[in-house]
């Protein structure tokens, strides 16, 4: 396991301007396609629903020329979002602005040299809740549980 801020990176997939935050970033031996798989099928394996995956990959590769830049990101690289109503209740009522953090993603993604699965970290306390879903959840797809 390797777990790294990965400003730049990171920072578009879940931050907002000139913030960077934490992540959890596990290496993913297989392709792109079967991460994607082995996520999907994990996060619907608890019994969650995803609501939305967001295509990072494509919508960098899609606006590269229109922000200036000739720098390609990802080979692909996706966001699966969802929630927990079991978690999310209990974090929400430890403390209500918990929903701030509210829903969770696991993201794939495919850098050209390797394929990464990973999530963003969260704060201590109720949130740590949220982690271990998540945490659970990667390990699954990485096929180490």
């Amino acid at each position: 396991m390797r777990s790294f801020a990965m400003a730049g990176v990171l920072c578009t997939l879940f931050a907002g301007p000139g913030q960077a935050q934490d992540a959890t970033v596990h290496i993913f031996e297989g392709s792109f396609e079967d991460a994607a798989f082995s996520v999907e099928n994990a996060i619907i394996g608890k019994g969650l629903v995803i609501d939305y995956v967001s295509h990072v990959g494509d919508m960098l590769e899609r606006t590269a020329a229109d922000v200036g830049s000739d720098v390609q990101l990802f080979e692909e690289a996706d966001i699966f979002v969802f929630c927990s109503a079991v978690i999310s209740r209990q974090v929400m009522e430890a403390d209500p602005m918990n929903i701030a953090h509210c829903p969770y993603g696991v993201f794939v993604a495919d850098t050209g040299s390797e394929v990464m699965i990973g999530y963003r970290s969260y704060p201590p306390g109720p949130m740590q809740a949220v982690e271990t879903l998540l945490s659970d959840i990667v390990q699954e797809a990485l096929g180490s549980d």
